[in-house]
């Protein structure tokens, strides 16, 4: 049985984990952190980690980047494992990360979906015999309309993907309203598309001569990002010390 501390548990993705580790057998939550009040949980909560002195194997992180350098502290000091979910994460915390999983394991995706990681992995095979052909890039990305960053962190991922299997020739294009010229061959178009209570969508176009080529992933609820962090957390615990994806997870 895995245990969790989940540092974040009182928002959206921390409940949602909450809710499907209840229905896992060989994981439990047994402490939760977060400073937020009114929600009862079958596990103690703690207004920050520090606090915490309950025996665990790996932490769940949900929450926000404020609260990252504390978390990493905590994780050194008790030597615990941590699946790390929160994003906007600055250079310097991301430097510091790196530098810790020296000491610890530490598991980062932009994306938790085992999906979406799938994608990354078909795209690594895919990319270098469409680009190579001729084929143009495009991605498009669309999320909810509350959705503040753009593009998505998971379609810098797909085209970090694609980019790094092509030797990395290729250059990123948000906007083409400044430019009257034919495409260049040697970009990435990346569009994002805000709106209503869309979770995710991610489509990765492939258009060459006379036909197209569109790998899709959908996501329908928060639930499958939250079933990618317990199935990390559990590849995680008992871990070597170092920098972990969920390309690593897949396999």
């Amino acid at each position: 049985m895995v245990r969790v501390i989940m540092h974040g548990c009182n928002g959206r993705m921390g409940q949602a984990i909450t809710r499907l580790a209840k229905e896992d057998e060989n994981i439990t939550i047994v402490a939760g952190v977060d400073p937020f009040d009114g929600i009862t949980n079958d596990y103690p909560v703690y207004k920050n980690i520090s606090e915490c002195e309950i025996e665990a194997d790996v932490v769940i992180d949900f929450a926000l980047a404020g609260a990252v350098d504390g978390l990493l502290d905590y994780c050194v000091n008790k030597k615990l494992p941590v699946v790390l979910c929160t994003t906007g994460l600055s250079e310097e915390q991301m430097a510091r990360v790196n530098k810790e999983a020296e000491k610890i394991a530490i598991l980062k995706s932009a994306n938790m979906s085992l999906g979406v990681n799938l994608l990354i992995k078909l795209l690594k095979d895919a990319a270098p015999v469409l680009g190579n052909a001729g084929y143009d890039i495009e991605i498009v990305e669309q999320h909810h309309k509350m959705k503040k960053d753009a593009p998505s962190g998971t379609a810098l991922a797909l085209a970090d993907a694609i980019n790094e299997s092509l030797d990395n020739r290729y250059t990123y294009v948000y906007d083409r309203t400044d430019r009257s010229e034919a495409r260049r061959a040697d970009e990435i178009g990346i569009s994002a598309v805000r709106g209503g209570t869309i979770v995710g969508i991610h489509d990765v176009i492939f258009a060459g001569e006379d036909e197209v080529i569109t790998l899709n992933h959908t996501a329908y609820s928060r639930a499958i990002f939250a079933k990618g962090a317990l199935t990390a957390a559990k590849y995680l615990s008992g871990k070597e010390n170092g920098f972990y994806t969920m390309q690593d997870v897949i396999g």
